[in-house]
């Protein structure tokens, strides 16, 4: 079985687990195994078509799977797995006192 780390926004949903132990030989059967065993973790992954989210980043190893077969990224069950959500934030405008960041 593999190792997915799960970030601490997340661990909510996984009883506060900071690692789950997954099954499955793709990035896509480990996250179904994920949500069969937490479904409430699901909505934070998936949106309404269950496509993985695009803030949703997933890494084997150092590997973004972005970058390797997406969600049908082979797996081992030695591989470590991090989930990973993108972090955004932040005002349009620049906040009292401070310039418009543009050099004018």
């Amino acid at each position: 079985m593999t190792t997915l780390r799960i970030p601490t926004p997340l661990r909510t949903y996984t009883g506060g687990k900071s690692e789950v132990t997954v099954s499955g030989a793709k990035i896509s059967e480990a996250l179904t195994d994920l949500t069969t065993q937490y479904p409430a973790i699901a909505p934070h992954l998936f949106n309404e078509n269950n496509e993985l989210r695009p803030f949703v980043n997933l890494f084997v190893g150092e590997h973004n799977i972005k970058d390797l077969q997406g969600v049908e990224t082979p797996i081992k069950d030695d591989d470590k797995v991090m989930l990973i959500p993108s972090i955004a934030g932040g005002s349009p405008f620049p906040l009292k006192g401070e310039g418009s960041g543009m050099g004018v």
